[in-house]
């Protein structure tokens, strides 16, 4: 698709369900008693592989415009799948999902596309293997595809090497399976979404400071579930509010969860003026956020922060870039094993569009306030590299054009409608 820059952006979007709650809800859902019903779940090919695999799993589930309808059958309801689980895109999905196929009476093999084949899945097969687990990547490369054959599990005191949802969370739901007492304990707090939406369904899960524990065995059971919105997704018009010259827009019913809300903390550190209307608390807090264009500054960003933001730090890549002065970002080398290397390719165009932007082992030196130009953008087929240059692309002179624009959809199908209606 190709970009140009505009005046102004101006209106209110309402932004598509969250990815990693949603992926966790049709999981959880499976594994729960009865009718769990799900709205506002997000229509994206990630979560569509998710639905997929539970569905070869034997799991019923049917798939509306108005909601999600998952007739589970238990902790020990899923039968062998008649087919290899394609992952797609799906990182969550494959770590997830190994932790709960782990202690299956089956075996069970998963592939994905060429990026999930290049993704690491060492870091969910050793706890998994300490438990009990029997998990092989079929290359002996440490990537998909993997065969797990399913085993009697054990509980275990896992301390993560890195703060990862994905890995606290296949280790627990392998918890789930074991045959006492399952911990993790990571280096810095990551999303706790798995442990809210588990102790929802009924799980005996607590959670003492970084460390999480969960009892086997527990009776699951079917719940309601209202997805809020991806502050992830929201982070594109978080960060387009605040660099496009008069512009104002209401972004609504966010998921401001304290474990995700690194984009609100460093947007408004950098000089951001964000508000906070209709706030909720219940569950997953919510709110709408009012976003007005603000002059920004550079900052540094480092630390415990990092895991609440990981997701973010292409666009504020952008924010950074349009900012006056230095900002740093440090402690981030997991952006090297996203769908792409994303401090490479984040480096490489930035560069291309006039920012004067210098790549370090564990993050980025971006010496922002430069006017931008446009440029031509691979995506690398990263949703997120995508989006923050289709951002980037409204403060830039000239054209800019992204190759491979159409990958939004693993997480965002109609991201370039909300983004035109804002322009108009």
């Amino acid at each position: 698709m190709k970009f140009q820059k505009v005046n102004t952006l101006k209106g209110e979007v309402t932004i598509p369900g969250d990815k990693s709650i949603s992926h966790r809800a049709v999981m959880f859902g499976s594994l729960a008693e009865g009718l769990t019903e799900v709205t506002n779940f997000l229509q994206g090919a990630d979560c569509l592989s998710t639905i997929d695999a539970f569905r070869k799993m034997g799991i019923e589930i049917e798939n509306t415009p108005e909601k999600i309808l998952i007739h589970g059958r238990g902790l020990h309801g899923l039968q062998a799948p008649s087919s290899i689980l394609d992952m797609g895109n799906s990182g969550t999905t494959t770590r997830l999902i190994s932790g709960i196929l782990a202690g299956q009476p089956f075996e069970s093999t998963l592939t994905g596309d060429a990026s999930i084949q290049k993704r690491p899945m060492r870091r969910i097969m050793e706890p998994l293997s300490m438990m009990g687990g029997n998990i092989v990547s079929v290359n002996g490369n440490g990537c998909a595809p993997l065969h797990i054959t399913g085993s009697p599990l054990h509980g275990i005191h896992y301390h993560s090497k890195v703060a990862s949802a994905q890995v606290k969370s296949a280790v627990l739901l392998a918890g789930l399976y074991a045959d006492g007492e399952t911990l993790v304990t990571e280096p810095t707090l990551s999303r706790n979404h798995t442990e809210i939406m588990l102790r929802y369904f009924g799980a005996d899960l607590r959670s003492e400071g970084k460390t999480a524990h969960i009892i086997p065995e527990p009776h699951l059971e079917g719940r309601k579930i209202d997805i809020p919105g991806d502050i992830s997704s929201a982070a594109y018009f978080i960060a387009a509010g605040l660099i496009v010259p008069g512009s104002e827009i209401l972004i609504k019913n966010v998921g401001i969860n304290p474990t995700r809300d690194g984009i609100l903390r460093v947007a408004r550190e950098m000089g951001g003026n964000i508000t906070l209307l209709n706030e909720k608390h219940d569950g997953e807090p919510t709110a709408d956020l009012l976003v007005k264009y603000s002059p920004l500054h550079g900052v540094t960003i480092e630390g415990d922060i990092i895991p609440a933001l990981i997701d973010e730090l292409p666009i504020i890549n952008i924010m950074a870039a349009c900012a006056d002065g230095t900002t740093i970002i440090r402690n981030a080398s997991e952006l090297k094993v996203k769908e792409s290397n994303r401090i490479d390719v984040m480096v490489q165009y930035l560069s291309a569009m006039g920012c004067d932007i210098t790549g370090t082992e564990d993050g980025m030196i971006i010496q922002g306030g430069q006017p931008l130009h446009g440029t031509e953008v691979d995506s690398h087929l990263d949703h997120r590299i995508a989006m923050s240059f289709a951002v980037a692309s409204l403060v830039a002179e000239g054209k800019t054009e992204i190759e491979g624009s159409d990958v939004v959809t693993i997480s965002y199908p109609d991201f370039y409608a909300d983004l035109a209606h804002l322009c108009q």
